[in-house]
């Protein structure tokens, strides 16, 4: 992933890079996300699954 205001830099061509802009980002909402991601929550061991399950 390469942040937007990076892109002139890695393509190297300003003209370039400001076209294949317009074209990705015409009419689109930009959302910056701060925190860690939910996809790295710590997963359950199989033992505290078990352990949850006799205590419901």
């Amino acid at each position: 992933l390469v942040p937007i205001g990076r892109w002139h830099e890695i393509i190297g061509d300003p003209t370039l890079g400001d076209a294949i802009l317009d074209r990705i980002v015409h009419r689109a909402h930009r959302i910056e996300l701060k925190g860690e991601s939910l996809r790295k929550r710590q997963t359950l061991t199989p033992s505290s699954d078990l352990t949850n399950t006799i205590e419901k």
